[in-house]
């Protein structure tokens, strides 16, 4: 919703810079950074995402954040459901119990209904791993709920074909819309926008 997207762009938690793009760690030049850790410093601001990411959850028996962004945000999900919360891991460790989901000891979850808290959804690579590691774990996963995506069509794909209903609070389509209107963006900046979230892996190559 249009109102997350507002306050996304309050606390500066997404920056666009369509003159100026960032470059991600897999070399791709992109018009807008999201870094939804910045709602850590914003109490009253993170209770309305919070809040809103709740509202989007489904019937659940458990709730799982993802390492590392989404670990508060599925906390205070859970706060607001009273729900038992966790986080997966990228990754097991390599020591100690060799865990990779926190908070549930080996077979406390099976059978149980999980909604898996994201931060971000860029192509769904990573946030599909930690949909693995939890369905391997004995439960099932009903939903994943993020507060941002930026609507690739690989991700939507992707989560089409694990079979994951993933509902987001915001998305690349409502801050762009949001932004244009607060006079962030011109009309003329769109199409240029438009073509980077279809095409994320080339654009902007005419630049270098």
């Amino acid at each position: 919703m249009k109102k997350i997207a507002e306050l996304l762009l309050s606390m500066r938690a997404v920056k666009l810079s369509p003159n100026e793009p960032f470059t991600w760690a897999s070399g791709w030049k992109s018009p807008i950074y999201c870094n939804n850790r910045r709602a850590l410093a914003f109490p009253t601001e993170r209770k309305q995402v919070a809040f809103h990411l709740a509202q989007l959850v489904g019937d659940a028996d458990v709730i799982i954040g993802v390492a590392t962004g989404a670990i508060f945000w599925g906390t205070l999900v859970a706060e607001e459901l009273n729900l038992p919360c966790g986080y997966v891991r990228s990754e097991k460790k390599d020591h100690g119990l060799k865990t990779q989901i926190e908070g549930f000891e080996p077979n406390e979850l099976v059978g149980k209904k999980v909604v898996i808290i994201e931060d971000l959804i860029s192509t769904g690579a990573s946030s599909l791993k930690a949909v693995q590691a939890v369905r391997e774990a004995g439960a099932v996963v009903v939903q994943m709920v993020a507060v941002f995506t930026y609507e690739f069509p690989q991700a939507v794909e992707a989560f089409a074909k694990a079979g994951v209903d993933l509902r987001t609070a915001t998305n690349y389509t409502e801050l762009l819309e949001v932004s244009q209107e607060d006079g962030l963006l011109t009309e003329e900046d769109l199409p240029w926008l438009a073509e980077w979230r279809n095409s994320p892996e080339t654009w902007g190559q005419h630049q270098n």
